[in-house]
Order: structure tokens, then sequence, then C-alpha cells
């Protein structure tokens, strides 16, 4: 029997540890965490925060009951303050304040991210959230019902930013989205995808403010305005979107680190000190649409890392088959998904990359409702013809079809050979000759 230690309980912790106590009872598991609540997902708060759900209680999937249930031995509201990796121990705080110490065996750190905070004049000004846990989305929720907050400014238009901006809307807000981008999505989407959604919120009534850069928050106590190296914007509420860090608190002068400060793992989760595992947030992983070592931040990964991590921890070796960085998003009934590399950023790793486009409805035009065009473009390497991207957009609920693509890059499909992959047909579904066929057979 072994003593498995886990620090962090969000996505990957809480799934390394189900993973480990359902498949291997006979070891002793030991969940430490710093919050008072676990598994919240964070991807659904913006349908929280715009009445889009009921409530919160749907967001979690797990609890420290149910873990307990399992067999685990959990420390909430305790964070660890240091780790003795020599000697194998971590050392903690408990909500009262007294100190204690814990020794492991094998260790999984699963200390996620932490939102980046720009060093801006008025950062601290009353109004100025971030976003990231349940407390953050219950903070904001309650400050929106003050009929004062009219005019509501997210700052980043990532997917965050961009859901956030869609959920205030919803509430009859004067939103205003910026972002030193000069449009949103940039990481996840070539151009004809970003002016589609650019688009989308504009219809929508979301102010855009892109290609501008945050210099100052003013204001009394309270958030007053927002000032850009370009304009000055009303504000009642600030929303802080900008990113994610690595939280690497716990390790950063003892483990190796990715070059965004990531704990470096190899494809065992296994960091750079044996019996040492990082998952989800806070490590790398492998990336298959550029065949290296990445970061990629998403809670798909983290779930994943974990389940790998805990198999290694418990003694049965298996290796990740590394991801792609699958991701979606649905903005007033825009869906979109990717999958891999856009063709800018393949052509800025210096990938003699092309791209196929293809846009068609999802079903035959005899079809007449419930028929929507769908929007394909598929990123592929000149040289070997391997498929290291995709992107789809639609009205239509198309989003199945990105696991395709993911699969195609993990195992290193060619385009030529996506081309005749059997598709079935049915009017119901699709065309004979659809958009995923026809955007293949059009590639150069």
């Amino acid at each position: 029997m072994s003593k498995i230690l886990i620090v962090g309980a969000n996505h990957a912790g809480t799934s390394a540890a189900k993973t480990i106590l359902t498949n291997y009872p006979e070891h002793e598991v030991t969940v430490l965490d710093a919050n008072s609540n676990i598994s919240f997902l964070g991807c659904g708060m913006a349908l929280w925060i715009g009445n889009q759900i009921s409530g919160p209680e749907g967001l979690f999937y797990s609890s420290k009951e149910q873990l307990e249930s399992l067999g685990a031995k959990v420390y909430m509201q305790s964070p660890a303050e240091k780790i003795d990796y020599d000697h194998k121990a971590v050392y903690a705080k408990d909500m009262d304040g007294n100190e204690f110490s814990l020794n492991y065996d094998k260790l999984i750190l699963a200390t996620g991210s932490l939102p980046i905070i720009p060093n801006l004049p008025g950062k601290d000004l009353e109004n100025v959230q971030k976003v990231k846990l349940y407390q953050h989305a219950q903070d904001v929720i309650a400050r929106l019902e003050n009929p004062d907050i009219k005019n509501v400014v997210v700052v980043g238009a990532g997917y965050i930013g961009v859901e956030l901006a869609e959920a205030f809307e919803r509430h009859g807000k004067n939103v205003t989205l910026i972002d030193v981008a000069d449009t949103c999505l940039p990481t996840y989407y070539d151009e004809p995808f970003t002016d589609m959604m650019r688009e989308n919120l504009r219809e929508n009534g979301i102010n855009l403010a892109f290609g501008e850069t945050v210099v100052e928050l003013k204001g009394d106590t309270k958030v007053k305005e927002v000032v850009t190296d370009k304009n000055t914007y009303p504000a009642d509420m600030v929303i802080l979107s900008i990113g994610f860090r690595p939280n690497n608190e716990l390790g950063k002068d003892k483990l190796k680190l990715f070059k965004n400060g990531a704990y470096l793992v190899d494809k065992k989760q296994q960091t750079s000190i044996e019996d040492v595992y990082a998952i989800g947030d806070c490590a790398t992983v492998y990336d298959n649409s550029i065949q290296d070592t990445n970061y990629i931040a998403l809670a798909t990964n983290s779930v994943r890392s974990a389940i790998v991590a805990a198999h290694n921890a418990a003694g049965s070796f298996i290796e990740s088959p590394g991801v792609q960085g699958s991701n979606g998003i649905a903005i007033y009934d825009l869906k979109m998904v990717s999958t891999g590399l856009t063709l800018k950023r393949a052509i800025g790793l210096g990938i003699d990359a092309l791209a196929t486009d293809f846009e068609d409805f999802q079903k035959p035009e005899f079809i007449e409702e419930g028929n929507e065009k769908v929007k394909i473009r598929i990123v592929y390497d000149k040289n070997t013809r391997r498929i290291i991207g995709a992107q789809m957009a639609s009205k239509h609920d198309m989003s199945m079809g990105i696991h395709m693509f993911s699969l195609a890059i993990q195992e290193q499909v060619t385009i030529d050979k996506l081309a005749l992959t059997d598709i079935f047909f049915l009017p119901h579904f699709n065309k004979p000759y659809n958009y995923i066929t026809m955007a293949a057979i059009s590639a150069k």
C-alpha cells in the first residue's frame, strides 16, 4: 500500500482521486485543497451569471463527502504552504490556522492556474472583478443586483471574456469588450471564424473595442471609467479576464518548469522528481498537433492528465496519447469548435501549412426546416499532408464532428485519407457530398 497525496481538488485533483479510489482501493489517498468547495465547472460560470441556468448546483460534479465515501481523507480550506521533496512531506495550515504536515509515497500536484491581474492603476477599486472560482461568480451575481451597475467592461476577448460579455448583455447591461488583439478568440480560430464571432457580438449589442490596450482604471472608491490607449469607457463594473498562469508556487524552485512556468512533465505526468506528478493547469501536456510539449489549459486536458497520473502513481504504468487542445464555444446560438493548430499559428511555428475551406448546408436543401449552413476549415502540412488542425462554425450543433478531427490529428491521418473516409449519409443528418468530404477533396 502506498500513501498518495493529492494537492488540489478541482477538475484534475478530483479525477485523480476518483481514478485511484475506484481502481486501487488498497492505496491510502489524501486530498488537500485551499477552497471550501471542489469540482466547480468554471466553464459554466457565464451560464449561471447570464441566467441561462437556474443556479450553480449542477456546476459541481463531486464533493468532499463523495470522495470520503470512496475512502479518501479530505482536508478542505487547508492550503499547502511548503513541500519538502527530499523528505516527502507537505506542510499545510487548516481553516483555524493550525499547522500540520502529511507524508507521502507519491505526490500529485493539481494546483491549477491563477488569474493574470495586470498591474494597472485602479485595479484595486471596488467592482473590479476577477472570474475563476465559484466565489468570484457568486460575488459578481450579487453585485449585479445593484441597479446602479449599468455599464460593464470586460477586459480580454478570449473564451471567458466573450462568454461573460454575452452573460452581462442578457442582464440588460451596456457591455464593452476590450482586447489588445484586433479580434476575439484568435488563439483558437483563424480570421474567417473570428470575423463571424465579432459580427455576432456586434449584432447582439456588444460594444467592441479591439486593438486597444487598457492603461488605467479610474474612480474614487468605485471604478467609474476604463481608459485605453485610444478611448475612455464608462464602467460601473470591470471584469479582468485576460488569461491565467500556472500556479507553481509549491515547486517553482525545485521542479523543472516549462517556458511559461508550468511544471514540465513526461507522458506519465511525472515531473523532474521521481514520485512527484503534476496534472491539469499547473502542468504541461504533449501536443500532437506540434508533436512536442506544450501548455494547453482546458478542463478536458485536466481530466485526462489526472487519469494518466493516477494510474502511474498507483503502480500501473501508462502513457498519455497526447492532446490536441479541442475546444468549443456557443454565443447567441453561434456555435464554434476547433482542435489543433490554426493556419496562422502553424505558419508562425514555421510549418509549411495550407488550409482547405468549405461552406454548405448541413442537410440537403429539400430539408426546409432546421437546416443551417456549416463553415469548415481543415489545416494540414503541405509536405506530409498530415492534418494538424480544424475549425467549424454554424448555428447547427455540428460539434461532434470535431472529435473526428481530434482523433485524426492524434493518429496522423492525412487530408487525402480523410477525403475517402466512409462518412454515412441520410437526409435527416447530412448530405451525400458533405462539407467534411468536400473540404478534404478540395485540398490542393
